[in-house]
């Protein structure tokens, strides 16, 4: 095990005229370093975000031309060496049923043995419970007596009148803002506006698909 050290660096204790003297050196004699030696390749990365601001229809096209004629890629080169990771959880789940009854008998008659569990620190004892940690009911912690409300009375039978009757008459003394209205048709413009273009998109789509298809069966 490392000892980890959480203090703050030495830096933060240094006085403020040595630090000065010291940004002075960096500064008019800096350290001359060895050169960096590289010892990996450079690799053409392609970010996102030149990805994303390509426009449609250069991707269209790109798609198109790695359909037809893909890039051929130089074989993969591995400098690590592979590390037995055992069986994959795919695998295990793969196995017949058999199998799995077989391997739960034998990891109950012959279990494997590991080695002892190091502990490097010490128990800390819960709520001073010695053995069982007992958790109490809400209902044990809580002293009080317990109020039970009256339930409020409807709206209909404090009022006296009639719900429906008085919801008429509400809707018919409210008169109709125009700014409401105009701001209604305009969402219902947009709507149909957005509708229209989802077909058109859906549209091409569909064609691009079917290019897609028509030049993966002629050029085969």
């Amino acid at each position: 095990m490392f000892d980890l050290d959480f203090s703050p660096p030495e830096e933060l204790g240094r006085p403020l005229w040595r630090s000065l003297l010291i940004n002075l050196a960096d500064r008019f004699a800096p350290e001359r370093l060895a050169p960096l030696q590289l010892s990996s390749k450079p690799i053409d990365v392609i970010l996102p975000a030149e990805t994303i601001e390509v426009p449609w229809y250069r991707t269209v096209f790109t798609n198109i031309g790695d359909v037809i004629s893909p890039e051929r890629l130089p074989p993969l080169d591995l400098e690590s060496r592979p590390v037995d990771v055992g069986e994959l959880l795919a695998d295990e789940l793969n196995h017949p049923w058999w199998d799995s009854l077989l391997q739960n008998l034998r990891d109950r008659l012959a279990p494997e043995k590991f080695p002892p569990l190091q502990l490097t620190s010490q128990p800390v004892p819960g709520f001073g419970a010695e053995s069982t940690l007992q958790i109490l009911d809400w209902s044990d912690l809580i002293v009080g007596p317990k109020v039970f409300r009256a339930d409020a009375p409807p709206p209909a039978a404090v009022a006296g009148v009639n719900p429906v009757a008085s919801a008429a008459q509400a809707r018919e003394a409210v008169p109709a803002n125009p700014t409401l209205l105009a701001a209604r048709m305009q969402l219902v413009r947009d709507i149909g506006r957005t509708s229209f273009r989802r077909k058109i998109w859906i549209a091409l789509a569909a064609a691009e698909a079917v290019f897609l298809l028509v030049a993966i069966f002629k050029f085969q």
